[in-house]
């Protein structure tokens, strides 16, 4: 079986510089490493990773859990993600836990088994139950799409409250003053602010808030069509509808078209979080971008970040966490869904 003796001895160099070049301890020169690289090719050698993971305390893995990977949105956050951490020479293991606490606390143990550098956590719902047995282990964690307080980790968050006040204040830059409102889950955090900006946006324009005009979904394409059928079985209907995602837009666009009707000419709509179907369907969609390649920036960097940390405090065991609350904001991105009407007497 070939080894790193056999490696060095075909590379021209010593043990201890292959060993550099595959664990990235020191500088070694372009050349050198080219060498090392050329003879672990010819020579078939793969290196033992769980020997370098127990030597250098890192597993070169990620663990990624979200809440529902059918959801377009989280599955464009976890490619871009993914992508950033294969950049860095981190391997990226998905969990998708389908809203169950129970599975997302299921695979939390696994990651901790799996022995991950860090969680990147997008939870299911607003429990922080599943953030106790990492911390206390002292496993670094950032937290996206989720707000979470009192706990030792980084978040990112979208501002969902402007992002419901902006898209709400669109519609009514078009005239339109009876607006109705699908929301995800009520207990969610995102959907909970893009709802209240929604009705602050009709407050501060001297807009009365119709409750019968907003409705639940679940952030998913079936509950986006029965949220909308209710609002179309409402006596008095709306001319547009503010819906908290863009798979539930779509499935709202679909109960309209369902009944006779046509987006934009009868109804116009809104989305959220600009996934890539929404510029595809026809009329295509106007929406609010969340910026999805600057938050999987963002989440890597600040999780590399403590991962180092935690590293130079074994070493020298000194250096403390400086854990950041990152918010950013949702950009409207205009397209056919909506049109302006005349103002309503």
């Amino acid at each position: 079986m070939t080894n790193i003796k056999d490696v060095a001895e075909l590379a021209g160099v010593s043990i201890t510089t292959v060993s550099h070049v595959i664990n990235q301890t020191r500088y070694v020169s372009d050349e050198l490493t080219q060498r090392v690289f050329n003879a672990m090719e010819e020579l078939n050698y793969h290196p033992n990773t769980l020997a370098r993971s127990l030597r250098s305390g890192r597993t070169k893995t990620i663990g990624l859990l979200i809440p529902d990977i059918s959801n377009l949105f989280f599955a464009e956050i976890s490619r871009k993600i993914e992508d950033k951490g294969f950049e860095y020479g981190y391997s990226v293991i998905l969990c998708n836990t389908d809203d169950d606490r129970k599975k997302e606390q299921s695979y939390i143990d696994v990651l901790l088994e799996k022995q991950v550098d860090g969680i990147v956590f997008i939870s299911a719902g607003n429990s922080e139950d599943s953030l106790s047995k990492p911390i206390d282990m002292h496993v670094p964690i950032v937290v996206t799409d989720r707000d979470v307080k009192n706990f030792k980790s980084d978040v990112v968050l979208l501002n969902n409250r402007k992002g419901g006040y902006d898209a709400t204040n669109y519609l009514i830059s078009l005239n339109h003053q009876r607006i109705g409102c699908v929301s995800g889950p009520s207990l969610l955090t995102p959907s909970a602010q893009r709802v209240e900006g929604y009705k602050q946006a009709l407050t501060d324009s001297g807009i009365q808030i119709a409750e019968d005009l907003i409705q639940m979904g679940d952030f998913r394409f079936d509950g986006g069509e029965e949220a909308m059928q209710k609002i179309l079985s409402n006596p008095i209907q709306p001319t547009a509808v503010f819906v908290c995602n863009d798979m539930m837009a779509l499935g709202a666009m679909r109960a309209i078209n369902d009944i006779g009707k046509r987006v934009p000419d009868d109804y116009s709509l809104i989305g959220f979080d600009n996934i890539p179907l929404s510029k595809t369907v026809y009329p295509a969609l106007t929406t609010m971008a969340q910026p999805i390649k600057e938050m999987a920036q963002l989440v890597i960097d600040l999780l590399l970040e403590k991962i180092n940390l935690k590293q130079e405090q074994k070493r020298k065991a000194k250096g403390q966490p400086n854990y950041q609350r990152i918010i950013l904001d949702a950009d409207l991105i205009e397209r056919d869904s909506c049109r302006k009407i005349g103002l309503i007497r």
